[in-house]
């Protein structure tokens, strides 16, 4: 489990906005860079820690309540340095979740070539996933992404976009018992398979679900997240900032005053925060090839949670933003 690090006083400066200037980049990483050869953070003292969430079918475990997603954007950068900056920024601020798949293009050997260049491989909690799974063949499939990520064994494993209300799980979960992973779990982004996740999430309680959800799209909360709920499932939410109208909807706009009501000093974090204050999220998990932008989603995880009021009212006045 990656122990908490606090909050480089750089980033204090950061979180007005998804936007750093490359000198304050610069520094941070170079920053982050000696930090990793000492060892332990340089700057230890009277920071705020990251919130953690508990890990259900396992409460003596916890998660930093914001990851990355390595969908779409961890494949180009052939020099690396930009998706290491993300990695070091992740572990650096007190996250630990990596969220990846074969589908991501390369993203998994990238991961991978990363945390073995960093030497950060045992401070990350890494999530892969399954595609086109067969019964019987579950477990040489799983060894695959153990190659690409140059891990000996995965946090978790989930099954992708399942669509079966009848799938099973007890040939995922005997890899727990082969040492290939230590977690599974089932994802899904696609409405359509809403019912299938239901249904599985009653009859199988997996360990984790990987489903989308923002402020924008909140038809989880009706059934599927109090369904994860009573399974004792951890969630984490894939496309917590949307599919690209949340931050068209707000160019230009200033976050509103009650923001501040709950430490909230971007754009970013406000969607964050959002679905962080449902207790039924155990992490988010946005994507991001930026190291600016890992910073800003980071601080989403520190200081206030809007309640369910607040909440109630950051969705209003969303909606009068036309």
């Amino acid at each position: 489990m990656l122990p908490w690090f606090p909050v480089h006083p750089l980033w204090r400066g950061a979180m007005s906005g998804h936007r750093l200037s490359r000198r304050s980049v610069l520094a941070l990483l170079a920053s982050l860079g000696a930090c990793g050869a000492a060892g332990r953070p340089a700057w230890s003292q009277n920071a705020s820690p990251m919130l953690a969430r508990p890990i259900p079918h396992n409460p003596a475990e916890t998660l930093p309540v914001v990851g990355v997603g390595t969908a779409a954007n961890f494949s180009g950068d052939p020099g690396r340095a930009g998706l290491m900056a993300v990695i070091k920024a992740l572990v650096a601020g007190g996250g630990s979740v990596i969220d990846t798949a074969p589908s991501y293009g390369e993203a998994e050997s990238v991961i991978g070539d990363i945390l073995t260049q960093t030497g950060l491989g045992r401070r990350v909690f890494i999530a892969t996933k399954l595609e086109d799974y067969q019964p019987g063949r579950l477990a040489p499939e799983a060894r695959a992404p153990l190659q690409r990520l140059r891990t000996a064994k995965l946090d978790l494993l989930q099954l992708h976009n399942v669509h079966d209300p009848g799938q099973r799980l007890a040939e995922l979960n005997s890899l727990k018992d082969l040492g290939i992973c230590r977690y599974t779990g089932i994802t899904t982004t696609y409405r359509s398979a809403y019912g299938a996740v239901e249904s599985i999430l009653k009859r199988e309680q997996p360990d984790f679900l990987e489903i989308d959800y923002a402020i924008d799209n909140r038809d989880v909360e009706a059934r599927i997240l109090p369904a994860a709920r009573d399974a004792g499932t951890a969630v984490l939410v894939a496309l917590p900032l949307g599919r690209g109208g949340l931050f068209r909807k707000v160019r230009g706009k200033p976050l509103p005053d009650f923001a501040s009501e709950f430490d909230c000093k971007s754009w970013s974090q406000f969607f964050l925060k959002f679905l962080l204050g449902n207790p039924a999220v155990t992490a988010v998990i946005p994507g991001t090839d930026k190291a600016e932008h890992m910073i800003d989603n980071l601080a989403a995880g520190q200081g206030r949670l809007p309640d369910a009021a607040m909440r109630t009212r950051m969705v209003r006045y969303l909606e009068t933003l036309g």
